[in-house]
């Protein structure tokens, strides 16, 4: 699991890449791909040493799952893991040019099902469409208020009190290692770990160079449980990617930019220019610091997007660029940093 600058690091007793593949693009996010790209990116990403690639019947209704089961299927089955979803199951709904973001031949539609049933349906689903033997870490997809609002709490309790359960019998049989969460809220990530035994969660957007909330509380409790943390949304959603000078609107949270937002990341920037690091290179690395998190996973849709994240992963950052924002208020005096 080690090639050029990608290294491995642990998932309780497992070996991960210290970056991952999020194969939410291979489902046409805001826009199509060919088949022969998706194949081509997924290639270039185990020729670059990651070996960690996550999915979810979700991403593109099916397509994602499909595509990288396809692209996978030739490889030594114990040399990668595989993080694929349960929570929606799909429905057959006809042909749409676009549907929840993505711009998917596939013609189904979700259902939200968090019971013990819909949870053993989703992960036999999943195998037939990847068209793989098995699966090696499954989250329960979007859990929390932000997806839900109000019917979020009987969500929740359908999912502690039936599909936990088919979760936990999953992982005692073998039929995966490692279950979770994989969500944008941190808060019910915390509230499942009062509850339940999990092995990781799928933390989108709440620690990164903009977000350190979740230091507060949530880390050290992973820490104390446990539990290892991938990092999705290092770049939420764009904005620690591109910067704010850029013609093209900056995206956080998959809406434009906020005022206060583009402001901050307008500061980083100018300490970024100061030490002549990277943007995108502080922001996908600053996660990889905290001693929970086992790997960050950025969506790749290209052969090139896959090799400039390897160049950042490489770029060595200096201990006084983190020490800079930290003094400046830029970065939570309490997050690890890397001493380069």
């Amino acid at each position: 699991m080690k090639c050029s600058a990608i290294s491995s690091r642990q998932l309780g007793n497992t070996p991960v890449s210290e970056i991952g593949f999020g194969a939410a693009p291979l489902g046409n996010l805001y826009h199509a791909i060919s088949n022969d790209q998706a194949a081509a990116t997924v290639e270039s990403a185990w020729a670059a040493g990651i070996r960690l690639f996550d999915t979810a019947p979700h991403y593109g209704q099916g397509l994602s799952e499909r595509r990288l089961g396809d692209a996978l299927r030739e490889k030594p089955r114990d040399d990668y893991l595989l993080s694929t979803k349960v929570g929606r199951l799909l429905v057959p709904a006809g042909h749409a040019d676009e549907r929840h973001g993505f711009r998917s031949p596939m013609p189904f539609d979700f259902c939200y099902d968090y019971s013990y049933d819909g949870i053993m349906r989703s992960y036999e689903d999943s195998l037939q469409r990847l068209g793989l033997d098995r699966i090696d870490i499954l989250l329960v997809h979007d859990s929390g208020t932000g997806p839900h609002g109000a019917d979020n709490t009987a969500h929740f309790k359908t999912l502690l009190d039936s599909g936990y359960r088919a979760l936990h019998q999953l992982r005692d049989s073998g039929q995966v290692k490692a279950i979770g969460l994989g969500v944008n809220e941190y808060q019910i990530c915390e509230q499942a770990l009062h509850y339940g035994d999990y092995d990781c969660f799928l933390l989108a957007g709440r620690y990164t160079l903009l977000e350190q909330e979740s230091l507060q509380h949530f880390l050290p409790l992973c820490l104390q449980r446990g539990t290892s943390l991938l990092i999705g949304g290092a770049y939420n959603s764009g904005i620690l990617a591109t910067g704010t000078r850029t013609e093209q609107v900056a995206h956080y949270n998959y809406a434009p930019a906020p005022p206060d937002i583009l402001a901050r990341v307008a500061r980083i920037e100018a300490v970024c220019d100061n030490y002549g690091v990277t943007l995108a290179a502080a922001a996908l690395q600053f996660p990889l610091a905290h001693p929970a998190v086992s790997s960050v996973i950025p969506g790749l849709n290209a052969p090139a997007q896959v090799q400039r994240t390897v160049v950042l992963l490489s770029e060595v950052i200096p201990v006084e660029f983190w020490e800079a924002l930290m003094a400046q208020g830029l970065l939570h005096t309490d997050a690890p940093i890397h001493h380069s």
